[in-house]
């Protein structure tokens, strides 16, 4: 049986201290995607989907947020800063954010800074919910609690006003956000879309290939 190393990013690097991974087409990209990863994981989690990226016409951007992987340091205030610096290295083309968890929050707070054509967000987290688990020591990275616990407590997760296209894909058996937090989210947000899976965990629906599939069909479509 003949095995094929998948292809390599474009660019590995490092900017503002950020590590990442830049994804680019063949061809011209028709948009381009920042890829965030959730607390305690990294930029290497999200390389199936940047590969999809790619393979689907998009350029895409996976990064190391402050305290995680290979960009060290620690998380502070500076995250919707960290998202539009990483989003810079896309070049001028349509915008899309995607997130799972932490990051899910992130892309849709990110959205607005970003002037995002539309977001896709992963079993988002809650500003509450990152709050108690970070006081709580369950998130799993260096983190500056003050600076952390001031962003996150001027930055609530209001999609009323999100002016970009939500997809949100939740499992129903994640037991780290409730399903019950993207019902809420699809329920206020002027234009969602959301996808409830049967079963899984918190980290299934980020892996899986046919929503993956779906998400960048759906973005085909919005942006």
């Amino acid at each position: 049986m003949r095995y094929e190393t998948p292809a390599p990013p474009a660019e590995v690097g490092k900017t503002d201290g950020l590590a990442y991974t830049l994804w680019l087409p063949e061809g011209d990209p028709w948009a381009g995607v920042v890829i965030i990863h959730g607390a305690g994981s990294s930029k290497e989690s999200h390389h199936d989907f940047a590969r999809a990226a790619r393979s689907a016409g998009l350029s895409a951007v996976c990064f190391d947020q402050r305290g995680h992987g290979d960009s060290g340091g620690k998380l502070d205030g500076r995250a919707l800063e960290d998202v539009a610096t990483v989003a810079a290295l896309l070049g001028d083309v349509p915008l899309a954010t995607r997130g799972s968890s932490m990051g899910g929050y992130l892309a849709i707070l990110a959205a607005e800074r970003l002037g995002a054509a539309a977001v896709v967000a992963i079993c988002p987290a809650s500003a509450d919910g990152l709050l108690r688990g970070l006081r709580g020591g369950e998130l799993g990275f260096p983190a500056d609690v003050p600076a952390v616990e001031a962003f996150l407590a001027e930055h609530p997760l209001d999609v009323a006003h999100l002016a970009a296209p939500l997809l949100l894909l939740h499992a129903e058996g994640d037991e780290r956000v409730p399903v019950a937090h993207s019902r809420e989210l699809a329920r206020i947000a002027p234009n969602a879309e959301l996808v409830v899976v049967p079963g899984g965990h918190h980290r299934s629906v980020q892996h899986d290939a046919e929503l993956q599939g779906h998400a960048l069909r759906w973005l085909r479509k919005v942006v």
